[in-house]
């Protein structure tokens, strides 16, 4: 029984073909493209606000330079928050789970903001290892202590978002096995985890939200040093 829980965190295949990239291409064909009309419908009216709001939202600590980034981030945020809200649904297989994917995703990310800063602005990059005032002994220490957490900021932002999706789901599951276990012996206990489940389904929704929206924002911080 324990180990079905994690079943769902497998990547499916079909015929020894893994079927994950279906599931990352599959969210894109979701949204509507603009026509070539004088008005859009209000679903793309409505997605296009969204993406304005969201996006003015998160250039607003960038400077000039940064705006070049708008792009990328926001279809960085629309992909993970669109991955993150159809694994809720069942049957269905969430990419986002895969730590293997949400390093290969933060990794290139993380390490093109640090190449803009070596390359644009090498003096305030490589100042960022070494505090102002820093007393003489501690320097190499600090120095290390820097590099570190500079090299393991990828890391903290594959691992925050897989851990946080993979706990839901269990918790998820957890408690949907147990309103299936109880029902035929003790309906009141399980009507009342049902509506626990209820209330854990909603709150996964909003950590499926977030988890994207800090995701692309801790990239724009990164950025935000670099530029």
């Amino acid at each position: 029984m324990a180990l079905n829980f994690f079943d769902q965190f497998m990547s499916p295949t079909y015929l020894s073909i893994p079927l994950i990239m279906v599931a990352l291409t599959f969210p894109w064909l979701l949204y509507p493209s603009p026509s070539g009309r004088w008005f859009n419908n209000r679903l793309i009216t409505l997605q296009g606000w969204f993406i304005n709001r969201f996006t003015q939202q998160l250039l607003l600590p960038l400077n000039t330079g940064g705006h070049k980034w708008a792009l990328i981030l926001a279809s960085l945020m629309i992909f993970l928050l669109s991955l993150n809200l159809l694994g809720l649904l069942p049957y269905t297989f969430t990419p986002t789970t895969q730590l293997s994917l949400n390093m290969g995703l933060a990794v290139p990310f993380w390490l093109a903001t640090v190449i803009i800063g070596m390359r644009n602005q090498p003096t305030a990059a490589l100042g960022h290892l070494l505090p102002e005032g820093t007393p003489t002994p501690l320097i190499p220490v600090l120095i290390v202590i820097e590099t570190i957490s500079l090299v393991i900021r990828p890391l903290a932002l594959g691992v925050r978002l897989t851990a946080n999706l993979t706990a839901g789901h269990l918790l998820i599951q957890l408690t949907a096995t147990a309103v299936f276990v109880l029902l035929p012996m003790m309906t009141t206990v399980a009507l009342l985890t049902a509506t626990v489940l209820f209330l854990l389904t909603l709150l996964e929704i909003a950590v499926a939200m977030i988890q994207a929206y800090v995701f692309v924002l801790l990239l724009s911080l990164y950025l935000q040093e670099n530029i």
